[in-house]
């Protein structure tokens, strides 16, 4: 009995030396593990956060992604989200959870309020969530691990005011948004 445990004792060491190196590799993919993100070779992760709490990926204004957005109501009800990127794509559901120059996916926000998820460039905003009055349709970059695109530590976004009047007044006139912070562009 004493031979068998100093076998098994030893069969366990030898399987940690072998597999522990692994172990460790498998940390450095550049996915987020419990809440925070690791490095990546895209931009730098920064401390700072957008108002949903997702860390910034700061790039450089040279070949940063850029978003307009342009919301035009709907002769059927509702609004239509246009939207146009520069150096920009969506990345196709089921994409990989790493960040990948200018790629990943766009939320969509009115009056700071996340509406929807888009991996495409266009929405149909329904009336219910356009009340009469004046609001922000706001379109923010974001990369495939969930952090926000980011230039001099500010999101990649665009935002466009719209006025919802009443069911007997004209119909609202379209709104361009203004990108930030790449403005200028």
């Amino acid at each position: 009995m004493p031979r068998t445990s100093w076998t098994r004792r030893t069969l366990a060491a030898l399987a940690a030396a072998v597999l522990l190196p692994l172990g460790t590799a498998a940390c450095t993919t550049g996915h987020t593990h419990g809440g925070t993100v690791s490095p990546s070779p895209v931009g730098k992760v920064l401390d700072d956060t957008d108002s949903t709490g997702r860390h910034l990926r700061e790039v450089d204004r040279k070949n940063a992604p850029a978003v307009g957005v342009e919301v035009t109501p709907d002769s059927g009800g509702g609004w239509d989200v246009r939207l146009t990127f520069h150096h920009f794509r969506c990345s196709a559901p089921g994409a990989g959870s790493t960040a990948v120059p200018g790629r990943g996916l766009v939320y969509l926000f009115v009056d700071g309020d996340r509406i929807t998820r888009l991996r495409s460039p266009a929405y149909h905003l329904p009336d219910g969530l356009v009340r009469h009055g004046t609001h922000h349709v706001t379109a923010r970059l974001y990369a495939d691990d969930g952090t926000a695109w980011a230039v001099h530590g500010k999101p990649v976004q665009s935002t466009a005011d719209i006025t919802a009047s009443e069911a007997e007044s004209a119909p609202a006139q379209p709104s361009t948004g203004t990108a930030t912070p790449v403005a200028g562009k």
